[in-house]
């Protein structure tokens, strides 16, 4: 564990063991609700009263940004979730069986990796409509091509090994061998990818939003809240500035927090401990 002592790490966890714990603590509570209007109470300043200020409507800013990361964060599991789940699944099928199947799928594969991650969302959702569980489904599609790649590359590499040969020589099943020999070695390139798609989505999810087509308002999420602080940076500068923030911040402690993650289980850092 020496690789999560170092301060990369440590602020890593640190910054997404807050934002987690502000998604997680906005479910059941808020300093005010994001939703209700006060036009009275419009563009306050940050203070006393209003921690982070308030926007346009009056709502405020700081129990908005805590609803934002619940959404951010519930929307990004989802989709890192669907697309390690199906990619694992067609990766581990292709690269274990091969042949016509392998050949077929890759080729699909490979015509979506040629499209950028976020063009390839935008276009599915075109189909799925601009809502929560459509963006879920867009970006999870998006980044299943990615995950199906690194998981079919490992497949490949282990496929020929002598443990492999053993479990077929013991008459055990390709299914069986699949599932008790080749799916629990992805586990270490499966965690380290998914630590950094959680940021990928995290990005991919506010540019949507930040473009109108993420989650409908008056649902918050950091995406959006940018978008509606646009025409109001010179009255009120902080609505964008904390938004901003947060995504940065996290994309920060995800890129640290992945960085650590891929030292402690990349094997050819183990020999210079």
């Amino acid at each position: 564990m020496k690789k999560f002592r170092t301060p990369q790490a440590l602020i890593g966890l640190l910054v997404i063991a807050l934002i987690l714990g502000s998604a997680l603590l906005a479910l059941v509570w808020t300093p005010h609700d994001p939703l209700k209007i006060s036009f009275s109470a419009r563009f306050q300043p940050p203070g006393a009263a209003w921690l982070l200020g308030t926007d346009e409507f009056g709502r405020d800013e700081l129990s908005r940004l805590m609803a934002g990361a619940s959404n951010s964060v519930w929307i990004s599991f989802l989709t890192v979730l669907f697309s390690i789940v199906i990619g694992t699944c067609i990766g581990v099928v292709t690269g274990f069986v091969r042949g016509w199947v392998d050949r077929i799928v890759m080729a699909f594969i490979n015509a979506l990796l040629a499209f950028p991650g976020l063009l390839l969302a935008l276009a599915l959702l075109a189909v799925f409509g601009a809502n929560q569980y459509g963006i879920i489904l867009a970006l999870g599609l998006a980044y299943t091509p990615s995950v199906t790649r690194i998981v079919r590359g490992t497949v490949l590499s282990l496929r020929e090994k002598e443990f492999i040969e053993s479990s077929r020589v013991l008459g055990n099943s390709e299914l069986y061998t699949m599932v008790r020999h080749i799916l629990p070695n992805c586990i270490a390139p499966l965690t380290v990818l998914a630590t950094s798609m959680f940021g990928w989505v995290i990005l991919a999810e506010s540019a949507l939003s930040f473009l109108g087509l993420g989650v409908p308002p008056p649902a918050p999420t950091w995406g959006n809240m940018l978008a509606s602080a646009r025409p109001y940076m010179a009255q009120a500068t902080y609505l964008s500035i904390f938004p901003g923030l947060c995504i940065a911040l996290t994309l920060l402690g995800i890129n640290f927090l992945g960085d650590a993650v891929r030292d402690l289980l990349d094997p050819r850092m183990k020999g210079l401990e």
